[in-house]
């Protein structure tokens, strides 16, 4: 079997294969998680800050082998299953298959035990960075009186991660001839002391005599209007919701304030998710390359509009996850009217084949519509034109700042 983790379990994975997350061979399990949770030890007493987990869609077993691949598919690693708990959490060791060697800065990196032989012996002050380092006075002061060789690690995990390399090696040439950096895909966690804790235990084995934590970058986010937005449109078919997101997107290109990416359900299902089936699993990834592609439009600044039906909640979550993840901004609205008004007009015929049981899986016939109680905006139709309805989604962006 073979699984591509998420960016966060790619990270860990990568500390673990490279020696960073010391003395931990593989993902933690069930007791482990609980007693690092509890008393931040894993259950045969080790210190230890913050879960390390890895959860696998598919139905495995204690003593499979799973292959890990990149986002590329190039295999990583392979992990011999402990553990697999029925929410998909998957414990077990990690085997190597071979460094990472791609990716910025990837000339950068280098293991613990390399850092540590390239010190031979010398005192190290580790500081790690999640932003720039503004002051290097307190370094330059501290690596003086220890008489200690300087390792800038930059956590590089994430959009920002370059970023926090440039910054590095910017600081470099101002610090001490010889002034390692060395890019660490250190994951952030939740609570600030543990992600303290887990920089801590990273930065001792790279070798560190003594620890810097460098200061949290402080990200003032540009106006909104310079800012990256993907309007995403829900309802039934036949509520609407293409009418209304084309005439946005007319709107906006006369406006002509903003690049405008379309993204209309028929067009994707024609184009990029061509040879899918409306089964769950497969309505699920057509959701989700829309938001992979909606999010790349937003990630440069500019203003994706995007319109299929996306019945299911967890999968609209997970379209604002990219999409926020990115940087940029989600606009949810949900074209509410009620499924009799949507198969009264009944345009293509839709809703009568699947009365007639010629289409399975209808969304509002056979398949569920779970209604989002998130959304930022709702719009019935069934009383409203068009342009009423364009108008009231425009007045949304113009006070949210998004148009001019």
């Amino acid at each position: 079997m073979e699984h591509t983790p998420d960016a966060h379990e790619l990270a860990d994975l990568e500390l673990l294969l490279s020696g960073a997350f010391q003395p931990l061979t593989g993902f933690l399990g069930h007791d482990d998680l609980h007693t690092v949770a509890e008393r931040g030890i894993l259950a045969d007493g080790t210190p230890w800050p913050a879960p390390v987990t890895l959860r696998l869609p598919a139905d495995v077993s204690p003593g499979d082998e799973v292959t890990l691949l990149d986002p590329e598919g190039v295999p990583l690693a392979v992990l011999t299953v402990t553990e697999h708990e029925p929410d998909g959490l998957t414990a077990g060791p990690v085997r190597g298959l071979g460094a990472p060697e791609h990716g910025p800065f990837a000339r950068l990196h280098r293991t613990p035990s390399q850092v540590r032989e390239a010190l031979g012996g010398r005192p190290a002050l580790v500081v790690t960075m999640r932003g720039p380092l503004d002051d290097l006075t307190e370094i330059i002061a501290t690596a003086k009186e220890l008489d200690a060789a300087i390792v800038l690690l930059p956590l590089s995990y994430g959009e920002q991660g370059p970023s926090v390399v440039r910054a590095a090696l910017r600081a470099r040439d101002h610090l001490p001839e010889g002034t390692l950096v060395v890019p660490v895909p250190l994951a952030p966690r939740e609570e600030p002391e543990i992600d303290l804790e887990l920089r801590e235990h990273v930065a001792t084995a790279y070798g560190a005599t003594e620890h810097l934590a460098g200061p949290e970058p402080v990200r003032i986010p540009g106006p909104p209007h310079r800012r990256g937005l993907v309007v995403f449109f829900t309802g039934l078919s036949g509520s609407g919701k293409s009418t209304v997101a084309r005439g946005l997107r007319d709107a906006l290109l006369e406006l002509g304030t903003r690049t405008v990416t379309y993204l209309d359900g028929d067009v994707v299902r024609a184009l990029l998710s061509k040879g899918l089936t409306f089964s769950k699993a497969d309505r699920d990834l057509n959701i989700r390359r829309i938001g992979f592609v909606a999010a790349e439009a937003a990630r440069h600044g500019g203003l994706a509009i995007c319109a299929p039906i996306a019945p299911y909640e967890a999968t609209r979550a997970e379209v604002r996850e990219m999409v926020e993840s990115v940087g940029a901004d989600f606009l949810l609205v949900h074209v509410s009217t009620p499924l009799e008004e949507c198969e009264r007009r009944d345009r293509k015929g839709l809703y009568a084949k699947a009365r007639a049981g010629l289409i399975p899986e209808f969304t509002g016939v056979s398949d569920p519509y779970e209604e989002p109680d998130d959304a930022d905006l709702v719009i019935d139709t069934t009383h409203l034109s068009i342009e009423a309805a364009v108008s009231q989604v425009l007045g949304a962006l113009r006070s949210g700042g998004w148009v001019r």
